[in-house]
């Protein structure tokens, strides 16, 4: 571990950050003397109950009640929050709205690939949001229907999603490159009664026509009343052969002029519902309520992110991935929320810090390969662009290599915090980050999230300190989902987090936690390679090979052999123009050994065209596993579900051979 921090709070930090308020509240209601981050995190995971009612206090949670309880069940699964309460997000997401001080100043800033740049005020996104809700009252739509989006990440998206919760009703969304059957595998489990979809969206470049799509799904939803056309490309109609029942166009729909009315719903409510990657199945519908996001999500940007009224929030995402559900929760915060529809890496790795450049962002929200291309193409986003307004670098979706830390420094800004998370779709929130008060060390988080009680367990349950060990939630937090989606039993919920650890939350994360506080996360624990007996972390791999500058991306597997034996090869895909030779083989084994370690050192170094994801950017590492060790591919992998299937597809043509050559 790095002996000191590569980043420092600011005690002059103006304004003060939130989290300092927040720890004098904490202190006036214990009598307690908390002054470290450490302290507050003790307190918010001993102490639920004074922990989470001072979050709604802090917040000013709005409810017709106020709480006369916190947490009425501490059972995992089972936890019951602020019984009594009810509440709605989108009155939360609308508040900044009656501020005077911002009601003219965007809510929503969407940016084209294109460049074309389109802002929302907040007294027009209330404005449309109570239009669109309106129009689906008018419809019939109300608490607890369907409303569903085949969207990319415009403000259309937004307006949509926060007049259905208006209502009641609950919001389920998938983009566009998904095809007509994936997407009706998610949203079709739901039977919605609404889909609002777009034209087609933009990547790379090139402009996708989605409106075949969109008909072709429409008839696979027998459920659907109606369906929204929203123009996002400008390329016609969005149905020209007439094959969609009932269609409405968005303008017709939004250019009215009626307040936003917002019911008020039990606490537990479903507000959305989010999915699982689906690799080998039908994807899991993850549900979660108005009370849990809205708590939850006030905390972590409020507290975490220090987001507050009038500040702007750039999260790079698009509408499949968890975080574009916290870009919505910005404006709960009361922060303006940027959007953009396109590729983060065209037409170059500049863009998206010339987005956050030009709408002023004081949050930045990135995966860590866009470190890594900044830095391969030896960018200095800090003295190239005007992003003085930026304090904070989030970064989540994989583990940020130590490298990258130093680049964001010395190339993004000095003073700009790096803010590694981990978190999850299942809680749409996070279990380790950072905060304005905490240190932080290259490669690692800095601590569990307040309210969160992470901890690292060996296969006994017994906590563990600087070792690795499973990833465990041992008390309920309001984010955890009410339930899945088809479920009615609950035996899959259970399933999914509880059979290892009864009454414990397994998240599948492989984890140290240090002496320290600090968190290291190592990959998926189902990933896990076990090299001569001992466990290694593919991420601390992956943190040296993805530095090397010959190597554009890099995959590790460990596969058990029928024979007893264990093979773990490195797959690499190479930057433009370079070979793999025995020198830089040689030269990447060299790095692992003396960065890493001997255990490190792959059998094999193979060459491959690329890498396979899932849509939300996560390497399938098991999958390919599973093809090596002569699965076939139907069973392994939901074409739906892969970024690009070719590059899956040549996994199950090279393990093919290696197979009849063995």
């Amino acid at each position: 571990m790095t002996a000191e921090p590569i980043w420092r709070p600011n005690p002059d930090q103006t304004p003060r950050p939130q989290i300092h308020a927040f720890t004098e509240l904490a202190n006036q209601r214990t009598g307690q003397d908390m002054v470290s981050y450490d302290d507050l995190w003790r307190w918010s995971v001993s102490d639920l109950d004074g922990f989470w009612g001072a979050v709604w206090d802090f917040f000013d949670v709005i409810a017709d009640e106020p709480y006369t309880k916190v947490l009425a069940n501490r059972s995992m699964p089972g936890a019951e929050w602020f019984p009594g309460t009810r509440v709605n997000y989108a009155e939360h997401a609308l508040r900044a709205a009656l501020d005077e001080r911002l009601v003219d100043q965007p809510a929503i800033i969407t940016v084209t690939e294109g460049g074309n740049r389109f802002e929302v005020t907040w007294r027009e996104l209330r404005r449309q949001v109570g239009s669109v809700a309106a129009w689906l009252r008018e419809r019939g739509v109300k608490q607890g229907d369907r409303v569903v989006g085949y969207l990319p990440n415009t403000h259309h998206t937004l307006i949509a999603f926060l007049a259905s919760a208006s209502i009641g009703a609950i919001w389920s969304a998938c983009a566009q490159d998904y095809a007509a059957e994936g997407a009706a595998a998610k949203l079709g489990q739901l039977e919605p009664s609404m889909l609002f979809a777009a034209d087609g969206y933009s990547w790379n470049g090139q402009a996708f026509d989605r409106r075949d799509q969109v008909a072709d799904l429409a008839t696979r939803i027998p459920s659907l009343r109606a369906v929204v056309g929203v123009d996002n490309l400008g390329v016609g109609p969005l149905d020209e052969h007439d094959r969609i029942a009932d269609l409405v166009s968005w303008d017709d729909i939004a250019c009215g002029d009626t307040p936003p009315e917002f019911v008020r719903v039990d606490f537990d409510t479903p507000l959305w519902v989010l999915y699982s990657s689906g690799t080998t199945g039908i994807p899991k519908g993850i549900v979660h309520s108005h009370g849990g996001v809205v708590v939850d999500h006030l905390r972590l940007l409020g507290l975490h992110l220090d987001l507050r009224p009038g500040d702007r929030f750039f999260w790079y995402t698009n509408t499949n991935w968890m975080m574009w559900n916290l870009v919505a929760s910005a404006l709960v915060a009361g922060a303006t929320t940027v959007c953009f529809d396109g590729s983060p890496l065209y037409p170059g790795p500049r863009r998206l810090w010339e987005i956050a450049a030009e709408t002023e962002a004081n949050v930045l929200g990135v995966s860590p390969g866009i470190f890594l291309a900044g830095m391969k193409a030896g960018l200095k986003p800090g003295e190239e662009l005007d992003l003085s307004p930026l304090r904070t670098m989030g970064a989540t979706g994989a583990p940020v290599p130590a490298h990258c830390f130093p680049w964001v420094r010395d190339a993004v800004g000095e003073g700009v915090q790096l803010a590694s998370t981990s978190g999850g779709t299942d809680v749409v929130s996070g279990f380790a980050g950072s905060a304005p008060n905490l240190e932080v060390w290259p490669g690692e988080l800095s601590a569990p999230v307040l309210g969160v009680a992470l901890q690292s367990w060996d296969d006994d349950g017994q906590p563990l300190i600087d070792e690795v060990g499973e990833m465990v939630i041992t008390e309920p937090m309001p984010s955890m989902p009410v339930k899945f989606w088809n479920d009615p039993d609950g035996q899959r919920y259970r399933d999914t987090y509880f059979s290892m650890f009864p009454g414990v939350w397994r998240h599948g994360d492989w984890i140290t936690i240090t002496d320290r506080g600090s968190v290291i996360i190592s990959g998926r624990s189902d990933a896990t390679l076990n090299r001569h007996g001992v466990r290694l972390g593919s991420a601390d791999i992956y943190d040296v090979v993805d530095g090397i500058p010959e190597v554009a991306e890099s995959l590790v597997i460990g596969a058990e052999q029928p024979d007893g034996g264990y093979w773990m090869p490195l797959f690499v895909v190479l930057a433009d123009g370079v070979s793999l030779d025995d020198g830089l083989r040689e030269r990447i084994a060299g790095d692992l050994r003396t960065k890493a370690s001997p255990r490190h050192v792959p059998d094999d170094i193979i060459e491959v065209p690329a890498v396979p994801h899932t849509r939300t950017g996560k390497k399938l590492e098991v999958p390919v596993k599973r093809l090596i060790q002569g699965h076939a591919l139907e069973k392994v992998a939901n074409p739906d579900a892969v970024d690009v299937f070719e590059s899956l597809t040549y996994f199950n043509r090279f393990a093919e051979q290696r197979g009849s050559a063995g």
